[in-house]
């Protein structure tokens, strides 16, 4: 069985194939993912996936507070994604300027 880590405080400059590098050592790695924003910039941030569930506890214990492209990076088992509630708020059209009153 397979588990996903979180890989936190990441420098903006980490590519997917230098964190599997970093995770390769401590097991199989089946799959790298760096959360971005939607330019395409790192959010500092990604996911690691890991054949076996011995290899990803190595990992978290091992480069857990580790210093990884000159951060100390957090290294922890991955929560569930949670389903988000609700639909986006919705706004009122700007319509430009201060209100007008009606009164004269």
């Amino acid at each position: 069985m397979s588990k996903k880590i979180y890989v936190g405080n990441l420098s903006y400059q980490t590519d997917e194939d230098s964190l599997k590098s970093a995770f390769d050592s401590m097991g199989e790695v089946l799959s790298v993912r760096i959360i971005k924003d939607p330019t395409g910039r790192s959010k500092g941030f990604g996911f690691v996936e890991m054949t076996s569930d011995a290899d990803a506890d190595r990992a978290i214990s091992s480069l857990n507070g580790t210093n990884f492209m000159g951060r100390n990076i957090i290294v922890n088992e991955a929560r569930p994604q949670t389903e988000k509630s609700g639909s986006r708020t919705t706004r009122k059209p700007y319509k430009g300027g201060r209100e007008q009153s009606n009164r004269k």
